[in-house]
């Protein structure tokens, strides 16, 4: 079982969308404690960072140990900016 952990920038992102797509989000965050089960994780560049796609937006984290580090969510069309 893993631990969540949430960088201030991420918690600002997700209060900012509309409550039905923060709740999706928060949901599938709350998933990834369980485990990385799911097909919509995908390894990006740089060692233990991760990618969820939860529709439309995409949560960025890295994972040390049994610690989940949210550090970045937002729509797929800026999340690399």
């Amino acid at each position: 079982m893993f631990e969540i952990k949430w960088e201030e920038k991420a918690q600002k992102e997700l209060y900012k969308l509309e409550n039905q797509i923060s709740s999706r989000i928060y949901k599938k965050i709350n998933e990834l404690k369980q485990g990385f089960q799911s097909k919509d994780i995908k390894r990006i560049q740089g060692e233990n960072k991760f990618r969820l796609r939860v529709g439309d937006y995409r949560v960025l984290f890295s994972l040390e140990n049994d610690l989940i580090t949210i550090w970045k969510i937002g729509h797929r069309k800026n999340i690399c900016d």
